[in-house]
Formats: structure tokens, sequence, C-alpha cells
């Protein structure tokens, strides 16, 4: 393996068709293989014939630490692949975590940390959307992959011409906010909606995805309130929203504040409306502090398979992440989503990795941008990741889905976003 470079390249529409073609990686325009050498002059810093470096940031501290659990998943499957089958294309895979404590300027900071200090192959699951947000303008000047950004915030796919070294994951909230528009004028079609959404770009696609989808229906939004990560209480603007009379809550929040809605929702004996609440605040480990009973029959939107849904007690890929979590992480709940969640994006990345066509910065960034109906592990049945040169978003798939007793229970089918509601 030759020392890492770094190359300049023209910014713009022209630097994006220049690294595609780079990145082209022993493919010819027909698609047959091309001369050798063609992954020459590319970034190998982070990776070997034996290793392959990756680096997440995570908020293991501050408001929104419930989020750290999802490392802990992610490490498990790593170990995992590296025990039973030699890695990824014989490379082992090396998984660094840093905390942000969900700050912006600390998230940048630990970003440089991981690339000029730990020499990372590629940042993977940056969490959060302010966070990643500050963390992708970084990882361009430096282009450095920021892969599977764990964050569905649109701006992740709305330029990749501008930003070529960041693509996301999961369904983005653009999408999900759009299917509980539809659901809402399907099956109640003259709601009157209070929005409860987090004041940056997470709250405000969940919201814009909504209002869109209802837009010219009877279905009304009749009370905002917003928050901001750094309160501590969001007490008072649950009290303005239950004043509204609104039967329906749409919970734009993150896991901190989802419980504290939901708590606040169940004392305002009062107002007793339907209660959607988005996916990332719709773990039970959120609900169960406010008692199951209190939340009974709310409705979210999921992506992956719950580890608490006996359909999926005899399903090949649960039986196998739930026995090989408590063979490389003892002690950790297999039914905790955030560790489901984990395990599922790392089973995704050893995808984009086993598929490199040139080991190589440029040729993760083409694999992971040329996803054609590929499966991955946990995932939905029916939802696969599909990218393209103009396609970000590796899964725009979701099912509704409503808590009952001590678990979510999937209903209706899965849609696909990009085909339509």
């Amino acid at each position: 393996m030759r020392n890492p470079t770094r190359t300049t390249v023209r910014s713009g529409a022209v630097a994006l068709s220049v690294l595609l073609a780079a990145a082209a990686c022993g493919r010819s325009e027909s698609g047959g293989p091309t001369a050798q050498g063609a992954c020459a002059g590319q970034q190998t810093t982070g990776i070997t014939a034996s290793s392959v470096k990756l680096g997440g940031i995570y908020p293991l501290s501050g408001p929104s630490s419930a989020y750290g659990e999802i490392p802990k998943g992610v490490k498990a499957y790593f170990d995992y692949v590296n025990a039973e089958k030699g890695g990824v294309n014989g490379r082992k895979i090396e998984f660094t975590v840093r905390d942000d404590g969900y700050q912006p300027p600390k998230s940048v900071e630990e970003a440089r940390r991981l690339v000029e200090q730990e020499n990372v192959f590629a940042l993977f699951q940056t969490l959060g959307t302010p966070t990643s947000a500050a963390v992708m303008q970084y990882a361009n000047q430096r282009k450095v992959p920021q892969v599977f950004v764990s964050s569905g915030a649109s701006m992740w796919g709305a330029d990749p011409a501008k930003h070529p070294w960041t693509i996301g994951w999961q369904p983005s909230y653009l999408s999900e906010g759009a299917l509980y528009g539809q659901y809402l004028k399907a099956d109640k079609p003259n709601a009157r909606v209070a929005v409860l959404y987090q004041n940056d770009d997470f709250g405000k696609d969940l919201r814009a995805g909504f209002t869109k989808a209802i837009a010219g229906s009877s279905v009304k939004i009749v009370a905002e309130q917003t928050y901001e990560v750094t309160d501590p209480s969001i007490d008072p603007q649950m009290r303005n929203l239950a004043g509204s009379k609104a039967d329906v809550f749409l919970d734009i929040t993150t896991p901190k504040f989802g419980s504290q809605a939901l708590a606040a929702d169940a004392r305002n004996t009062g107002w007793n409306p339907l209660h959607i609440i988005n996916n990332v605040a719709s773990s039970p480990t959120v609900l169960k502090p406010v008692g199951f009973k209190n939340v009974q029959n709310i409705v979210s939107a999921a992506f992956f398979k719950d580890p608490s849904d006996p359909q999926w007690a005899d399903d090949a890929e649960m039986k196998q992440y739930k026995e090989k979590l408590k063979q490389y992480a003892p002690g950790l709940d297999p039914s905790v989503p955030y560790y489901t969640q984990g395990w599922a994006a790392a089973a995704s990345v050893t995808k984009v990795l086993a598929a490199m066509k040139c080991p190589t910065r440029e040729g993760l960034m083409e694999s992971a941008r040329n996803l054609k109906d590929v499966p991955s592990e946990l995932l939905l049945p029916g939802i696969v990741m599909n990218t393209g040169p103009k396609d970000s978003y590796p899964i725009e798939s979701l099912q509704l889905q409503k808590f009952q007793g001590e678990r979510w229970t999937l209903f209706g089918k899965v849609i696909d976003t990009r085909v339509g509601l």
C-alpha cells in the first residue's frame, strides 16, 4: 500500500464529475474492467490490506445522551464480523468513538481529532443534524468520507455536487413528516393538529414534510411551539399546546424531550389527543419512564425490525443479532432498539465497504452512491438501499406503527416515499 496522499480538486460541478470519474475504480463506461492502476492517485489514509479505520461521533453525554447507546450496537457488529468473517475483504474494522455532547463546535473538534490524529479512513455515523452539519463542512473541505450520517435531515442529499463526500442513511425527516400527514388525511381527515418541534433543521424538516402533505386538505395545524436543545424543560410549551384542544399532537423531539412531552401529555388529563411521536424519540426506553399505560396507541414510523416484536421470533436475522450481541457485547439488552439500529447501520456500511472497486476514500464514496436494491440486516421486509449520483438517501421507505401493550405493532404497509405516498 502506498503512502497516503491528498489531491487538489476544483470546486463545483466540475469537481464532482472529476471525483466520480476518478472513483470509477476499475470500471469502464460499459461496466467492464479497466487497465491496471485505475485507482492510482486516490486517498488511502486509514486503510491497509488488513485493516480499515472508521470514526464515529455521538453524544455520549449531554441532553441527547440516550443516543450514546447506538455505537455499542455498531461495535458489537464490527467485533462479530472481525472475529467470524475476518473483517470485510480481509480487512478488520477498527472503530473509534468520540463524544461531542451534541455540541456542533465539539463535533468539529472531534472530527479533526479522528481525521488528523487518528487518521481514520472515513467518518461513519456522525449523529445529529446540527452536529453533523458542522462536520459536513469540514469533511468536504478535507475530502474525507462522511458516510451514513445518523440523521434524516434533507441536507445530506440536497446538493451532492456541493457535498460529494457526505451521504445519509435513514429515511429523511421530510419523508417521515409526509407519511404522518398522509396518514391523518386518510384516518382523521378533519384533524386539528398541535405541533411541538425542535428549533433546528431536524425539527423544521419534519414539520415541512408534514405541512406539505396536508396542504389543501381539511387537516389543519391550530397551534405550534418550538424548543431549543439547551432548554431544561418543555412544560411551558406543552401547557400552551394543551390549551389549543387539538385532537392530534405531532411530537417532533429528541429522546429527552420526547419523554417530557409524553409525561406532560399524560398529566394533562383534560387533553387526550392522538399522539404522533417521530421515529428518533420512539424507543421504549423513552416511553417506559412515562408508564406504558400512559402511551397506549401513540403512533410513529419504523424502518428496521423491533427486537421486542414477537413476529420476528423465528427471523434468522433477528436470531443472529440477539445471539451475537450477547456474545460480543455481554450485558447489553437486545430488546433496546438503539442497539438494533447500530447493528443495522454497521451491517449496511459493511455492504458498502465490501463493494468498493478501489480500496480508497474515493472508492468508498463511489460504492455508497451506487447502491442498487441492496438488502441489509434487520431492515423491515421490503426495504432495501438505493442511491445514485443525485440520490443521497439510501433508505426512503417507512411503515407506520402503534404502541400497544409494551411494544410497537406495525400496521399498514411499507411505503416507498420515492414512489409517493
